[in-house]
């Protein structure tokens, strides 16, 4: 198997993992009377399940998008370009101006 695939599947398994560890501190906490919502109902179990999955997706993604980028190759600081001064090579350029039937019109020597 690719290592790439590998590390993706991992990152899966953890980002579902902490999902299901969340669910269970927002049940232990009874975030927004949810402890109440999920165990009083029949079908209680299947928002549990849902909180898991979506859950688990958005914290698979974030896994997963932390690994790929610590996976960077570190700068070692600028690479190539000349190196020029910004002051050197810019002149201020000399204008003229005339006034028109009240407009000021800008003029390049």
């Amino acid at each position: 198997m690719p290592k790439l695939i590998r590390l993706y599947i991992q990152s899966i398994a953890i980002g579902f993992a902490l999902s299901a560890v969340f669910l269970a501190m927002m049940l232990w906490q009874d975030v927004a009377n949810l402890r109440h919502l999920i165990f009083g109902s029949d079908m209680g179990w299947l928002a549990a399940i849902m909180v898991i999955v979506f859950n688990g997706i958005v914290f698979s993604g974030a896994q997963f998008s932390i690994v790929i980028m610590g996976m960077a190759e570190k700068d070692e600081g600028p690479k190539g370009g000349r190196r020029v001064r910004v002051t050197d090579e810019l002149a201020p350029v000399p204008q003229e101006a005339t006034v028109k039937r009240g407009l000021m019109i800008r003029r390049r020597r």
